[in-house]
C-alpha cells in the first residue's frame, strides 16, 4: 500500500469489501461526500476515524497511514494572479469610460483619469506576461 496515496488505499480497500461510499460513510456516521473527498485525496480521515476505518477494512492503522503523499496540485502563481487583476482593471476602466460617456455624465478630467489608469494597467499586464 506504500505505493498508493491514502485516498487510493481507502478506495481499493472499500472496493475489495464490495462497499459503496455511502455504505462506508453510514458505518462511520459521516457523509458519503467525506468519503469521496478522502478517495480523491482532497481530505484525510481524522484521527478518531482511523481505528474504525481499520476495523472495517480488517487492516491496521499503520496500513492506512503507510501511504505516499498525494501529488501536489499546481497552484496559480502570484504573477498570474497579478496579471489577471491588471487586465480586469484595464477592462473595467474602459467600460466605465464608455458607460459614463453614454449616460452623459463623463467629464473630461474623470475620463482621462480612468483611461490613464486603464492604459497603465494594460501596460503593466504586458510587462507581467509569462509566455
Amino acid at each position: 500500500m506504500a505505493d498508493k496515496t491514502m485516498g487510493e488505499t481507502i478506495s481499493t480497500l472499500r472496493k475489495e469489501k464490495r462497499m459503496t461510499q455511502k455504505q462506508l460513510a453510514d458505518l462511520l456516521n459521516i457523509t458519503d461526500k467525506a468519503v469521496s473527498k478522502w478517495e480523491r485525496d482532497v481530505a484525510c480521515p481524522d484521527l478518531q476515524t482511523l481505528p474504525k476505518l481499520a476495523e472495517i477494512f480488517d487492516v491496521t492503522i499503520e496500513d492506512l497511514l503507510h501511504t505516499q503523499a498525494p501529488p501536489r496540485r499546481p497552484q496559480k502563481s502570484t504573477k498570474q494572479f497579478v496579471g489577471l487583476v491588471l487586465k480586469a482593471v484595464a477592462t473595467a476602466m474602459g467600460i466605465a469610460v464608455v458607460v459614463t460617456s453614454l449616460l452623459g455624465s463623463l467629464d473630461m478630467k474623470s475620463g482621462f483619469s480612468m483611461l490613464g489608469i486603464g492604459l497603465a494597467c494594460a501596460g503593466l499586464s504586458l510587462l507581467n506576461r509569462t509566455d
